[in-house]
């Protein structure tokens, strides 16, 4: 399998499944590793990173759960490829830098990820559609503790697991649910419910993770730190509180949708229409307009689109899929146009 193969496919985390999906679109948990013994990624000389690719790639290769994963050594796929990869939420921004002896695993129906030598030595990465926590861990923990038996791991009886990061030592667990609070942005609330979480451990980041901003009001929200906490306690509060903000998320749009639903819908209508219309279009304004259609889709103010093409609108109207889907590089401009023309298409516009 080629990367180009991965852009006629849907990815899992924009299929519209699983639990509360009209609120979160995935799941994702995410497991820091590194091998005992070696020298960690940022420290470490050339010929000890290539050492350590190699043996994770052969570790790799005789996991059961891997057997049909691929593996993309980054220094030989292209910058547009490496920015591809990063919208389908397989590798971070991280990842496309400083790109010599680093590797990407991925399976085949792309729920299960791994990054080699970025921060840490492994990045283990489970996505799942909708509010699925449990089921996440149980796939990640599954294949981390079979990799654990093909190579060993750097583990302290006294600080567990450790990694470069020291907020991610002890389980080297992150994870976290990507939520679309379009109901809380527009009334305002959003800020109140980062404030809130921050005091219980979780943070708000943007659509890319970590270091990025929040687009059409679509967030993550992750545990801020792994050391001193059991996975269970990491999994059950991420659950607890995301359950609490979809709840608000839940209840806000039924106050919008029952005491201001003339506001509401000019505004679903409003972005509609442009996204109908417009010949350019910048992929900022269209994430922005998307996430505006889409509340009015799940509260039934639009009638002939649903959440599922709008997650597809979404992923593919970003800059790396839209040149893909061209088939070749395209300068931001004429991106600008060729993303309208998309987006017209899969509206049903002519």
């Amino acid at each position: 399998m080629k990367i180009d193969d991965f852009a006629n496919k849907r990815t899992e985390w924009l299929k519209g499944e699983g639990p509360k999906s009209d609120i979160a679109l995935s799941t994702r948990v995410r497991l820091a590793r590194n091998i005992e013994g070696r020298i960690y990624f940022d420290r470490a000389s050339d010929k000890e990173r290539e050492e350590t690719l190699k043996k994770l790639e052969g570790a790799i290769k005789k996991s059961k759960y891997l057997k049909k994963a691929v593996f993309f050594r980054i220094s030989a796929t292209t910058e547009l490829d490496r920015y591809f990869l990063v919208e389908r939420h397989l590798m971070s921004k991280d990842h496309v830098e400083k790109t010599d002896h680093k590797g990407l695993v991925v399976e085949e129906k792309e729920i299960v990820s791994a990054m080699l030598n970025e921060e840490d030595h492994l990045r283990l990465q489970v996505l799942k559609s909708g509010f699925d926590v449990m089921e996440a861990w149980r796939l990640a923990d599954e294949i981390d503790s079979e990799l654990s038996q093909l190579v060993s791991f750097d583990f302290s009886n006294k600080f567990g697991y450790l990694t470069s990061c020291p907020t991610n030592t002890g389980t080297g667990l992150r994870a976290s649910v990507m939520l679309h609070l379009s109901a809380l942005a527009m009334t305002g609330q959003v800020e109140n419910v980062f404030e809130a979480i921050s005091k219980l451990g979780l943070t708000m980041r943007g659509f890319y993770g970590e270091g990025t901003e929040a687009l059409g009001d679509f967030f993550q929200v992750s545990n801020q730190v792994a050391m001193g906490h059991s996975e269970t306690d990491i999994l059950d509060n991420l659950e607890r509180i995301v359950h609490k903000v979809i709840t608000k998320e839940e209840e806000t749009r039924n106050m919008l949708i029952t005491k201001r639903k003339q506001e509401i819908s000019d505004r679903v209508h409003r972005s509609y229409g442009t996204l109908k219309s417009a010949r350019i279009i910048t992929s900022s304004e269209t994430i922005k307009l998307l996430s505006a259609v889409r509340l009015g889709a799940e509260l039934g103010l639009i009638k002939d689109l649903d959440a599922v093409k709008i997650n597809e609108v979404l992923l593919l109207t970003q800059p790396a899929h839209l040149q893909k889907i061209s088939g070749k590089e395209l300068p931001p401009y004429e991106r600008d146009i060729k993303r309208a023309d998309l987006v017209r298409e899969k509206l049903g516009v002519n």
